[in-house]
């Protein structure tokens, strides 16, 4: 069964790297359950020791609720974690976030000025980190906190906006005017191989359906 992130690919779109925060995020951002969790677990052993009575089954009674919702509590932040999925693919970078009510942000990659990482000594050590996505103007657009696999997702999403800038830059131009208002025509040979090189870039996904169709006619006019 395809994840929902899946489901918001365009055609043409394919997913190079896909990832989530480390599973550390879960004990960090669940330090309150899992200090509950710990706490009620040490005094329901210690209700063990007391002498049987009402006093003893009340407070066995009254931890017991509380281990139990700390353990919900963990299973609600796990499935959070687990339900992420942060994706580099060849045209932009995907956020998606929530359990039932889903969040999806992207930034596409022709817009993606740098992106800053940081890594503290346990980030090194376990791969985790913090990413900043920067604008053109320097503006952190995104934030990706610890992070796993932080340095190949910076990698791959500057790999493939790489390609990408490469790609567009041999997309054929706007045709020239017709013969009798300065320009020359392409001859049959050139649109052609034009047409290949488009119909190429539509295939990876550099191009939507709509854009090839609008140069195709741009170039077969200049014949």
């Amino acid at each position: 069964m395809p994840r929902y992130a899946d489901t918001l690919l365009a055609e043409g779109e394919r997913i190079v790297l896909r990832t989530r925060q480390h599973w550390f995020a879960t004990i960090v951002d669940g330090r309150v359950p899992w200090a509950i969790f710990l706490a009620s677990l040490v005094v329901l052993i210690l209700t063990v020791t007391m002498d049987p009575g009402g006093v003893r089954d009340v407070v066995g009674i009254v931890v017991l609720v509380v281990l139990v919702v700390s353990l919900l509590w963990l299973a609600k932040n796990y499935w959070s974690w687990y339900a992420q999925d942060y994706i580099v693919t060849n045209r932009r970078v995907l956020k998606v976030e929530g359990i039932i009510n889903k969040r999806s942000a992207d930034s596409s990659l022709e817009k993606i000025n740098d992106a800053v990482l940081e890594q503290n000594l346990f980030g090194r050590i376990f791969g985790y980190g913090d990413l900043d996505i920067l604008t053109a103007a320097d503006v952190a657009i995104d934030r990706y906190r610890m992070l796993n696999k932080a340095p190949g997702f910076k990698k791959a999403m500057l790999d493939q906006k790489h390609s990408l800038e490469t790609e567009f830059a041999h997309i054929p131009g706007p045709p020239l005017r017709a013969p009798g208002t300065g320009g020359r025509p392409m001859s049959a040979d050139e649109v052609t191989r034009a047409l290949g090189d488009l119909a190429a870039l539509r295939d990876k996904g550099a191009l939507t359906p709509e854009e090839y169709e609008r140069k195709k006619q741009e170039l077969l006019a200049r014949i």
